[in-house]
């Protein structure tokens, strides 16, 4: 089993910047992608973006040149620095992983094997 436990999540104005943290622990061996979905009332939790072991990144088309997600894999941390946010931005995000051989972006929550608990992310206008 794998634990993701998330930080960072806060209440920003417009135009405002957060950065979200995730921390693994237990059978990281198990895990070499890792990901950041959010899920606003009433819609389906979105891909936000993603990372792999070599680094290689992808974005959801809303946050393109906005936020910036990076990994430490000495720490196994995953952040996501979340720059000109926008009312539409509001959400709980949550961080995920899985492992797989290859490099293929998954872009559906039930492509993950694990999930944390979530942090709200609220942007006001």
């Amino acid at each position: 089993q794998v634990q993701l436990v998330e930080s960072g999540g806060g209440l920003v104005q417009a135009g405002g910047s957060l950065r979200l943290s995730c921390t693994a622990s237990g059978n990281i061996e198990t895990i070499n992608h890792m990901a950041w979905f959010r899920q606003a009332p009433g819609k389906q939790r979105e891909l936000v973006a993603n990372i792999i072991s070599d680094g290689s990144t992808r974005y959801g088309d809303s946050v393109k040149g906005r936020f910036t997600i990076s990994r430490d894999n000495a720490k196994v941390e995953v952040h996501l620095q979340m720059d000109n946010l926008q009312p539409e931005d509001t959400a709980i995000y949550y961080c995920a992983a899985r492992y797989s051989l290859g490099t293929s972006t998954y872009c559906l929550a039930g492509e993950w094997d694990y999930w944390g608990q979530g942090t709200q992310v609220t942007v006001s206008s």
